[in-house]
């Protein structure tokens, strides 16, 4: 599939994969929430868990939760006091079971927490290092070891499948892996596997874990009777260096970026996270449904990561709730091989930055006049001249076309508008 983040960045991201709701909808316009956000789905808003737990599925979440927080205060409201309730978290959205840390690993508070609790209050400061392990100086629990999170956290969701696999009552698994997010430590028995430094370690060690997971529905006896998607939050952070002369993280570690003949974190892809252009929001997008979905096929459409709820939804053979889902569309057809049951709305591209793209068929709009992240020039949202791409001669985006096919991007804006201000793509 020609799969898509509804967000260049890793909150709006998750936000959005959970409400089936793009998140510039939302009071996060640009950026992300930090380890002490406050929580962002708004409290009656169905998530896919809170549906699907209405429908009779298990829920569980292990990893990153990374959409705020009631983190609780010390005496007279001042600091923390880890030892009380976690509040307005994954139990108060639809998760029956919840083993998280609160944002990326980058952010502190650096804790586990389960169903609403942290599991080690004694914390000690964790200093502040510098790429590849890059961390914000912050309380970090003790049973919180930064090599071993990636570990602790598989343990975790392996244990919650086995468990789930022994009842009669289907389960549904969110596992948001910290990882290969900054910081970059890989496991020991991971480090120089790759030749491709840290980074290239981590992405060896990330590739393991999801294979245990594999291996552990396996061996729970439910392989064949379990969907399985695969994607990301958003594009890799890492920079390609087409120049061979530049140092890249190969030779130096401390480099977020490689030569292109030793690596392409986002393929051809130009730009990377944070970016409107593809490298930002273009992710793998693999799933795999025994019975369904034949070994090896492809599919071109264009989708978007928000368009899970409404695929759960149609698989739990149940319908949407009133407004909930509104930029979520059923991937089911196309898992069968066959068009799309209700014909997709254009995807809406979001930056870090706030910068909107539209995508439409062969057509990408950007509505601005930069990259709206992290590449040069960042330009401002709705600010002209505007950049039209036909992506199926140009996936790197290096021709505007806009003056040839005025015409076109006029469509495109006014479909773009009509879907920022209706509240729905549907």
């Amino acid at each position: 599939l020609d799969a898509h983040t509804p967000s260049a960045v890793c909150t709006p991201t998750r936000y959005g994969l959970l409400t089936g709701r793009y998140c510039w909808r939302s009071r996060l316009k640009r950026g992300v929430l930090n380890g002490y956000g406050t929580p962002l789905i708004e409290p009656n808003r169905p998530t896919v868990a809170s549906f699907l737990k209405q429908a009779g599925y298990h829920t569980g979440i292990v990893g990153k939760w990374h959409l705020g927080l009631d983190l609780p205060k010390g005496a007279n409201g001042k600091g923390l006091d880890f030892s009380k309730p976690v509040k307005n978290g994954p139990p108060q959205r639809g998760f029956d079971f919840s083993y998280i840390i609160p944002a990326s690993l980058d952010f502190p508070p650096y804790i586990y927490i389960e169903n609403g609790r942290v599991t080690n209050p004694d914390t000690v400061i964790q200093p502040a290092i510098k790429f590849p392990g890059f961390l914000r100086n912050g309380p970090r629990s003790k049973d919180l070891v930064m090599e071993d999170c990636l570990d602790d956290l598989l343990k975790q969701a392996t244990q919650y499948i086995h468990k789930q696999s022994q009842t009669d009552q289907p389960f549904f698994l969110y596992f948001p892996l910290p990882a290969p997010h900054k910081p970059v430590i890989p496991h020991s028995r991971f480090q120089d596997k790759t030749k491709l430094g840290p980074y290239g370690d981590f992405i060896a060690q990330v590739d393991w874990t999801v294979g245990q997971v594999l291996r552990t529905l396996r061996e729970a006896g439910v392989e064949d009777n379990t969907l399985v998607i695969y994607s990301s939050d958003n594009g890799s952070y890492m920079r390609r260096h087409d120049d061979d002369d530049k140092p890249d993280h190969v030779s130096d570690a401390g480099v977020q970026g490689y030569q292109a003949k030793h690596h392409t974190a986002n393929h051809v892809f130009r730009g990377t996270k944070a970016d409107i252009w593809e490298a930002g929001h273009h992710v793998p997008f693999l799933v795999r449904w025994p019975g369904t979905i034949a070994a090896g096929s492809r599919c071109q459409e264009t989708i978007c990561l928000t368009d899970f709820f409404a695929t759960a939804a149609e698989i739990a053979g149940r319908e949407l709730p009133e407004k909930a889902a509104p930029d979520s569309f059923s991937l089911v057809t196309l898992f069968q091989g066959k068009s799309w049951k209700t014909p997709r709305a254009p995807v809406i591209h979001h930056s870090a930055g706030g910068m909107f793209a539209i995508r439409s068929g062969k057509w990408k709009l950007v509505l601005g006049n930069g990259s709206g992240g992290r590449e040069a020039p960042k330009g401002k949202p709705f600010q002209k001249p505007y950049r039209l791409f036909d992506m199926d001669k140009d996936i790197q985006e290096r021709h505007n076309v806009i003056k040839t096919h005025a015409d076109i991007a006029a469509q495109l804006e006014t479909m773009c508008e009509a879907i920022r201000t209706k509240g729905s793509s549907r």
